[in-house]
């Protein structure tokens, strides 16, 4: 899910990430609640009328921001007091609170108000955390129950449904994890959110900590790993069962000159592209490695051009998509074939 933070995924236009194949949007309602306004948005139609998308849209809760917020937040059972990174303005975030902006909001898939644990983290710290998260995540599912049919959206499809999913947490606990999968499928969602990772600690970790939840969350409900990834982890983590990801990856490296290709990374702004004629994937089907060279993106770069950020989001986007139609392929392949590396797949 390419990341459109504030309704926009920086620099590219909605009729491109159409082109692009693009099913679902991730928006942030912390972002969003900041400006323009969960109160503005709705009046204008919600999300979806508002941003002119007609596929499918996420929201995720604000909770990773408010904790990404560390010095301007407090953390209560009730939940998060905390400081606009924009004007220093006293906002409170609740499970009751959130539910309501997301579904103000109008996304088709929202989430729970969880608490993020940092890393490094004790034990008696990440329990802590997971038991805050787990109550909240009942407060939110029966706020939600209780109120979901007052703002009469239509999503993406035509139906007035949004569905609520819940997180897990428990830090890089693998046993904290397992007991927080467990009772939070406990409590009943449609969806199934693995949260708290790539806060900083080390990669090969992560995967060991997705790897091990996976293991107690079922297969027959949508399983979502939230914020990875680089195209080769997302692979990984298909292959390993997630069906969702999102990640700021491809467009923030996009706006640093970093691209994504099937002979690897490329740095657009090093001098040795400048006067290179190639196209910066002869792989690449995208609009902008059938139409410009490398040197000429790097030529965009290095002068500052906005076009640049542009191309190489619009690039960016498109490997990570291509990446995951092979992923799906994959899969499609080896129900018919047995491919050992996606035979444990679950059916969709």
């Amino acid at each position: 899910m390419p990341v459109g933070t504030l309704a926009s995924v920086k620099g590219v236009p909605q009729d491109i990430l159409e082109e692009l194949g693009v099913q679902i949007l991730l928006g942030n309602t912390y972002h969003l609640y900041l400006r323009p306004g969960v109160e503005q948005v709705r009046k204008l139609g919600g999300l979806h009328r508002f941003m002119a998308w007609p596929r499918a849209i996420l929201t995720d809760s604000g909770g990773f921001q408010v904790f990404s917020l560390t010095d301007l937040r407090k953390v209560t059972e009730e939940g998060v007091t905390f400081r606009s990174h924009l004007d220093g303005s006293t906002h409170f975030f609740s499970p009751e609170s959130a539910m309501d902006a997301q579904i103000g909001l109008g996304a088709d898939i929202i989430m729970a108000f969880d608490e993020c644990t940092e890393y490094p983290a004790d034990r008696e710290r990440m329990r802590a955390s997971m038991e805050l998260t787990l109550r909240w995540a009942e407060r939110s599912k029966k706020h939600f129950e209780e109120h979901k049919n007052e703002v009469p959206w239509r999503n993406y499809v035509g139906t007035a449904a949004q569905s609520l999913f819940g997180i897990v947490q428990g830090g890089m606990d693998r046993q904290l994890r397992k007991e927080s999968a467990e009772r939070t499928i406990e409590i009943g969602f449609p969806g199934y959110a693995i949260g708290g990772l790539s806060v900083g600690e080390p990669r090969p970790l992560t995967r060991e900590v997705v790897e091990s939840t996976l293991e107690h969350l079922p297969t027959d409900k949508p399983r979502y790993l939230m914020g990875v990834g680089t195209p080769e982890e997302i692979v990984e983590y298909a292959n390993l069962g997630i069906d969702m990801m999102d990640c700021v990856l491809p467009t923030r490296a996009a706006r640093h000159g970093l691209l994504f290709t099937s002979e690897g990374k490329i740095s657009i702004k090093q001098a040795r592209h400048a006067g290179d004629e190639a196209p910066l994937d002869p792989n690449c089907g995208c609009r902008v490695c059938q139409r410009y060279s490398r040197a000429y993106l790097r030529h965009l770069y290095a002068s500052n051009e906005v076009l640049a950020q542009v191309l190489n989001t619009v690039h960016n986007l498109s490997f990570y998509l291509d990446t995951m139609r092979a992923v799906r392929h994959s899969i499609s392949l080896g129900k018919e074939t047995g491919s050992p590396c996606v035979q444990s797949r679950p059916k969709p």
